[in-house]
Parts: structure tokens; C-alpha cells; sequence
């Protein structure tokens, strides 16, 4: 019966009791009913909520987890680190993007993300030649979201300079490079395989990769509600080679050359002054924050609290994925404005002073919007994505409905994501994936291969 009875359910509004999903052979769901019986033949659950969106995701980053934490001989930096990611990406293959996707894909499936976005870059061939297939390593990585079964958008990068000012890209880019034509091509193959569970948009790199002209060249084609994902003001050395090209901030550039509007994510945004604040607050542009990649580059943290204020919209992503799980971006989120202000509970509003439950709340809708699709909320028309959590563990036994998400954000380590459904399907039960045995062997392999390459 595709109807699942739920004790508590994480509503927009709140947490309800005895609510009702039920959902049609499509994947949607068609009654949310709170206070409701249970109907015969309906699956229980004790905690219901809506699966997490991963707003930004460089999947094949996956493989490279670990493996820069060695200092070198000078400070080490996010330039320092894109230099070995660089040399990571120079001889993957689209068979080992797959296999690095399916892995990844799952396990933040085990973790409570039901949806991703794919900021997808790696285009062209070793030797730097477009495949024959101008969506090659993007239908890749659509096929492991399906094995996976995790919902997708999939986001084509524009990567055409190197710098600011149109600067030439660097030998070691070559498997990036993209110009608006390409972009639109990649974007054309890709349309007969969008569908519930896929959407399509795009991403201009940064600022430094692609130029204005480009991007406007590309929204003039793409679909006007298709969303639109840009690397924008991460670094400090980002900043000051704006300043030096244009003389203003990439945030301030950015909104004096483009219509930036409610389907755009600024992913990163970190260092912002409070004319670049309200300016995206304003725009209802999501911002777009991945912390635990944040703090492993040592980007800085994103000024959360002034842009809250103003009604800024955020969602959560894992980026280069040094971690897989919604929880830990929500948690580093909140603790690192508490360690900046040196003081607690900082992420909350007028109306919910529960942390978890603003956190929560207020990334699925900023993930949401971000992604494109039907997601993010137990609602009729929305996706069957949701979690189911183990009201047996330690940490939620016994809990009112009201102090399970604080528990879940900021109570210890353990993976409390029991069972997971995206699209009205099963893919994690028991915190078991339904294909996991064959996706990490394929893993373990193309891991095998890589190391390999670099002996």
C-alpha cells in the first residue's frame, strides 16, 4: 500500500501527530492527513520528516577525501588544495565518476539527503578533447543518482578563464573547459532525461571562470524557471582580485551586471559587507552554505545571523564531501557563529526558538527552491521523500516530538537516520542501502585505480 502511518510528522508548520502520507505510483504524495487513523495495511513509523536537499555537490571529490591533510612546505590554503584536486581530476575516467557518485550518493541517502545538486565540472576528456557525447560524464552521474535513487539536479558548469578579466586557463583545467555553447549543448542532451526525479540547470563557475557576457548568453536560452548556481566570494584572494579587476566585491559586481533572483544560489557567499548582505536577502537568492567544506579549506564563515534578520534564505551542501550527512553542515553551521559571537543559539526566528527545527526547516525551503523540483516538505504535490528516524536509539527515546530535532543536531555521533524513501520508494532500511554491497565494491576498485595512478 503506498501509505505510511506516522506518530509525529515534521510538517511546514510544525510537528503533528497521527498524520497519514500517502502518495500515487508517481512518487508524489496525494493526502497529508493529521490526526488521522491508521489505514489498514499502512507501514508505522514513529518519526517522519522530510529527507534533506544537498544544494551543492562535486561528486568525484568523493575519492579525494582525506588525502590533502598533509601540510606542505608553505602555508597551505584553498589554492593549495585545488592544485592537488587539479591533479586528482587530470585522468579520471566517466566509469570512475559513476562508481565515485554511486558511493557518495548513498551514503548521504544513509544520512537523510534525498535530493542533490550536481555542480558538475569535469566535461572534457584527459587530453582535453569533448566527448563524443557532449553529456558524457553528466549522464554518468545522472545513472548513479538512479542507481542510487536519490533525486538530482544537475547543474553543467560554464568554466572558461582561469581569473578575473578573462584570463587563459592553466594546462591543468583543460578537462573544465566550457564556453556558453558547450554549456547550452551539454544542457540540450540532457533534456529527455529529466523527469520527477531529475531536473536540469546550469552553473556559471565563479566570477573569475566565466564572464558576463557568457552567462548572459546562456540564461538567454535556459528555461526561465531552471535554476542557476554560481561559486561566488569564498575566499579572501577571490575578493581582492575583484577588486583589482572591476574595483568592487564579486557579490557587488555580480549584482550590478545580472538580474539575480529567487532561482539563483550564491554558493558560498562567505565574506560579504552588509550592502552584499542585504543585497541577497533582498533578491530572495538562496545562499548556498556547505561549513564542513568551509572550515577544511579555512574559507571563513558566513555572516548568518544579519542576513537571517533581513530574511535570507540558506540551504545546507557537502561540497567536497568530507562529510555525507545533513546533521553535521547543520551543526558546524550554528556552532561556528557560536564560536565567532561567543554566544548560543544564534540560528532561530521570532516564531521558532528551537534551533534543530529552524535549521531544519529552514534548509529544506532554502534547499528547495535551490534545486528546482517538488521537494523539501511533507505536502501534497511535493515528492514521497522523507526519513524515518530510530525512535529507539538513546538519544530520541521517549523525546516530545518538539526536542527530537535539537537531539538529533546536537547530541552525539551516531547515525539516527533508520529509514529513508525518495520518490515513494525504499532506498535505505534499517540504515541499510538497497544496493550498497555492489556500489562499494565498484568503489573499492575505481579507489584501487586511482591510487594506482598515483604511484
Amino acid at each position: 500500500m503506498t501509505a505510511l502511518f506516522a506518530h509525529n510528522a515534521l510538517l511546514p508548520d510544525g510537528w503533528h501527530q497521527n498524520v497519514l502520507l500517502q502518495w500515487d505510483a508517481a512518487g508524489s504524495l496525494t493526502a497529508v492527513t493529521p490526526d488521522a487513523q491508521p489505514a489498514q495495511g499502512a507501514e508505522t513509523a514513529h518519526y517522519v520528516m522530510p529527507g534533506m536537499i544537498n544544494l551543492h555537490s562535486h561528486s568525484f571529490q568523493r575519492a579525494l577525501g582525506g588525502l590533502t591533510e598533509k601540510a606542505g612546505d608553505s602555508p597551505d590554503s584553498f589554492w593549495t588544495w585545488r592544485d592537488l584536486m587539479y591533479r586528482f581530476a587530470r585522468s579520471i575516467t566517466p566509469e570512475q565518476i559513476e562508481a565515485i557518485a554511486a558511493q557518495l550518493f548513498s551514503e548521504c541517502l544513509r544520512h537523510g539527503y534525498t535530493s542533490i545538486c550536481e555542480f558538475h565540472y569535469v566535461q572534457r576528456a584527459p587530453d582535453g578533447a569533448m566527448y563524443a557525447q557532449p553529456a558524457e560524464t553528466a549522464q554518468r552521474v545522472i545513472a548513479a543518482a538512479q542507481l542510487s535513487g536519490i533525486g538530482i539536479t544537475m547543474l553543467p558548469v560554464l568554466y572558461s578563464y582561469s581569473g578575473f578579466g578573462e584570463a587563459a586557463l592553466k594546462p591543468e583545467q583543460k578537462r573544465f573547459k566550457t564556453d556558453a555553447q558547450d554549456v547550452l549543448n551539454i544542457i540540450g542532451a540532457l533534456e529527455k532525461q529529466r523527469s520527477a526525479q531529475v531536473e536540469v540547470g546550469v552553473a556559471p563557475h565563479s566570477l573569475r571562470a566565466a564572464s558576463v557576457a557568457q552567462i548572459r548568453e546562456v540564461l538567454a536560452t535556459l528555461p526561465a524557471q531552471r535554476p542557476v548556481h554560481i561559486h561566488i566570494a569564498e575566499q579572501q584572494g577571490e575578493v581582492k582580485q575583484s577588486l583589482d579587476y572591476s574595483g568592487r566585491r564579486p557579490v557587488q559586481y555580480l549584482y550590478d551586471h545580472l538580474p539575480v533572483d529567487q532561482r539563483w544560489c550564491l554558493v558560498h557567499a562567505t565574506h560579504l559587507v552588509e550592502e552584499e548582505v542585504s543585497a541577497i536577502a533582498r533578491s530572495g537568492a538562496v545562499a548556498g552554505l556547505c561549513p564542513t567544506t568551509e572550515a577544511n579549506l579555512g574559507d571563513g564563515l558566513f555572516p548568518l545571523e544579519p542576513f537571517l534578520q533581513q530574511g535570507g534564505r540558506f540551504g545546507v551542501g557537502s561540497d567536497s564531501h568530507i562529510s555525507q550527512g545533513a546533521v553535521e553542515e547543520l551543526r558546524w553551521l550554528e556552532y561556528g557563529q557560536r564560536l565567532q559571537q561567543q554566544r548560543r543559539n544564534i540560528a532561530v526566528s521570532r516564531e521558532q526558538r528551537n534551533v534543530g527545527d529552524f535549521l531544519w526547516q529552514a534548509a529544506l525551503q532554502g534547499g528547495a527552491q535551490a534545486a528546482g523540483r517538488p521537494v523539501g516538505a511533507l505536502g501534497v504535490g511535493k515528492r514521497a521523500d522523507l526519513i524515518v528516524l530510530d525512535h529507539e536509539h538513546p538519544n530520541l527515546d521517549g523525546l516530545d516530538a518538539q526536542e527530537v530535532l535539537g537531539s538529533l543536531v546536537f547530541c552525539g555521533n551516531d547515525n539516527l537516520v533508520k529509514d529513508v524513501m525518495v520518490g515513494g520508494q525504499w532506498v535505505v532500511r534499517g540504515q541499510k542501502h538497497a544496493a550498497q554491497p555492489a556500489i562499494t565494491a565498484r568503489f573499492k576498485q575505481t579507489l584501487a585505480e586511482l591510487r594506482g595512478l598515483r604511484t
